[in-house]
């Protein structure tokens, strides 16, 4: 259901750029969500199955396989954002967010943050064009691609030329992303589309990155130990000193002050809840989703 306006999630201030959501009152599970057994994930949307995941055995990589039916928790872009895509996005994009019956957000602290560029792989190597399987590939140093949750439209299709024009002119709204520990890379949860109008342009899309964050108490327990090690090094380096020694300790503060920085806005691992049936379950539903897609 639509969250009531009078208890949106607090806000904070992420630097140097986006925000963070804290939600309260939302155990879950939340309508998007992922569902694990044994080495098999599910991606659910309320009830109806979106997305079929399956662990190499040797751990490899994932074999995933999405379904038809999958809804976005944004509503259609209204022009007037697309011609003023700067214009707030991140705090709309959350209220969307917050809003949609669609989505994924339950008790946790949430990052929403741009990303204007990526290792080219990402999109023109790991970007999962084939529909509607596809393998992710962790035999070398992770995947980091992102698979899209609905068959992607031709370069050449009414609504991406238009979108292409807006790519060109730098004027698109930011597709977004969701990452996904589980898969080492991210979702597409909105933007299709746009995201095919750019990358026919010869430019990454633009991207609005939703990713859960430390809780409080993770972060902070990271933050002392961290502490506590840089304390130690510092202790050694004044018990031996050397004419260099103030450049070290000054490049000493340094890291440990953008270590420090960052901790609160880390990637914390995706959620996923025990699927219903276990493994079972699972086996049935591909068994029947292989059935009625095997031409594909």
């Amino acid at each position: 259901m639509p969250t009531d306006p009078m208890t949106r999630a607090r806000r904070e201030a992420r630097p140097p750029g986006g925000l963070v959501l804290d939600i309260r009152d939302r155990p879950g599970p939340p309508p998007l969500r992922f569902e694990a057994a044994d080495g098999r994930l599910l991606l659910r949307q309320g009830e109806r199955p979106v997305l079929l995941g399956r662990v190499d055995p040797p751990h490899d990589g994932l074999f995933v396989h999405r379904l038809d039916g999958y809804r976005s928790p944004l509503p259609p872009l209204r022009s007037a954002l697309l011609r003023d895509p700067a214009r707030g996005l991140p705090d709309q994009y959350a209220r969307w967010l917050e809003d949609s019956p669609h989505g994924p957000l339950h008790d946790s602290r949430w990052l929403l943050s741009e990303a204007r560029s990526f290792p080219p792989y990402v999109w023109h190597h790991d970007f999962a064009r084939s529909w509607p399987g596809s393998h992710l590939d962790w035999s070398g140093r992770g995947w980091q691609g992102v698979v899209p949750l609905r068959r992607l439209s031709p370069p050449d299709a009414p609504r991406v030329r238009a979108y292409r024009k807006h790519a060109r002119d730098g004027t698109s709204a930011p597709v977004l992303l969701w990452w996904v520990s589980s898969f080492d890379g991210w979702l597409l949860l909105d933007g299709h589309d746009r995201a095919v109008a750019a990358l026919a342009e010869g430019r990454d899309p633009v991207c609005l990155v939703l990713s859960r964050a430390p809780d409080d108490e993770a972060w902070r327990r990271t933050a002392d130990e961290v502490t506590a090690g840089h304390e130690r090094r510092v202790a050694r380096l004044d018990a031996r000193p050397r004419p260099w020694a103030d450049r070290q300790r000054a490049t000493m503060e340094r890291a440990y002050g953008d270590v420090m920085s960052w901790l609160p806005y880390e990637h914390a691992p995706t959620r996923c809840w025990p699927l219903p049936g276990g493994p079972a379950a699972w086996d049935e539903i591909a068994a029947r989703v292989m059935f009625e897609c095997r031409s594909d």
